[in-house]
């Protein structure tokens, strides 16, 4: 049985940014300097970076440091950017994803959910765990369209990321969706089918042949023992069907210093930027304009 939970529709709640699981933002080039202090070849690097950002964006918001941080970075500009309901998210066919998965390749039944997704029925199979996940990830986006003003959007998604079941569920209903992308493509693949690119690379891993062994290997450490491998993160792009823009800091004066992933539909699907200085740990910055309608929320250092 699902789990109960609200959307509401009000003003700042007391506390509410102190548990978020995304720090309040700060000033970019602030916390650049106090971050990266020095003279090192990689201080001087990292701070460049920030500089370039710091054109488009003024605000950085730090990310819980566990292993979810690049999907939990991703889902919330995503929710927080979202202005229409992507059309494969209304598909009646939707919430039946995981027991269509279940049935042709035998992938959910051993999912294994964080402590935070606790909350249900010990008899609740995974695959309807999952469907729910999956109807509250409908549920929050399309909450998230529907917001009136940027500061209702803010506080939805403020809501959101509490650290509780109902963040950590949304981050385990990426997961899947990531699996169920790459079930697709491997099929494609097998078929003879054109696929990305990308796809030639994730399914070239040893650890990662065949949708099984990506679960295995890979998805199924991601906010555990690892977290999103490069490769992956096209994989996350294709399965919601957004271009991820990852200003990548530590790669400064490159061409991979701004990293998009997938580079293939930058026109036709929504862009969200995330910001990692290594790959690994990933934060949201804020641009300018959204900056300006949360000035109470910076706190310059």
């Amino acid at each position: 049985m699902c789990f109960a939970y609200v959307t509401k529709r009000s003003k700042s709640v007391p506390g509410i940014e102190t548990r978020c699981s995304l720090a309040p933002a700060v000033d970019i080039l602030a916390y650049s300097e106090r971050e990266w202090k020095g003279n090192t070849t990689k201080s001087d690097l990292i701070r460049k970076g920030y500089s370039e950002m710091s054109r488009s964006f003024s605000g950085l918001r730090r990310a819980r440091g566990d292993n979810y941080c690049a999907l939990r970075a991703t889902l919330y500009q995503v929710l927080a950017n979202s202005t229409n309901m992507p059309t494969w998210l209304q598909d009646e066919g939707f919430l039946l994803l995981p027991e269509r998965i279940e049935a042709q390749e035998h992938l959910i039944a051993r999912w294994v959910f964080p402590s935070e997704c606790k909350s249900g029925s010990e008899k609740e199979s995974s695959v309807e765990r999952l469907k729910c996940y999956l109807d509250l990830l409908k549920k929050k986006w399309q909450a998230a369209v529907a917001c009136e003003s940027p500061e209702e959007k803010h506080n939805l998604c403020e809501r959101v990321f509490q650290g509780g079941e109902e963040e950590y569920g949304l981050l385990e209903a990426l997961k899947f969706l990531m699996l169920a992308k790459a079930v697709e493509l491997h099929q494609n693949m097998m078929a003879d089918q054109e696929v990305p690119v990308f796809c030639w690379l994730l399914f070239a891993r040893d650890t990662s042949e065949t949708p099984q062994t990506l679960l295995a290997n890979h998805l199924s450490q991601i906010g555990f023992s690892g977290g999103v491998e490069q490769v992956e993160m096209f994989l996350l792009g294709y399965a919601l069907k957004h271009t991820i823009q990852a200003f990548r800091l530590y790669m400064t004066d490159t061409d991979e210093f701004v990293t998009h992933y997938p580079d293939d539909h930058k026109q036709e699907w929504p862009c969200v930027c995330i910001v990692t200085e290594d790959d690994r740990h990933y934060n949201v910055p804020v641009r300018r304009s959204v900056q300006h309608q949360h000035r109470e929320d910076i706190t310059m250092t």
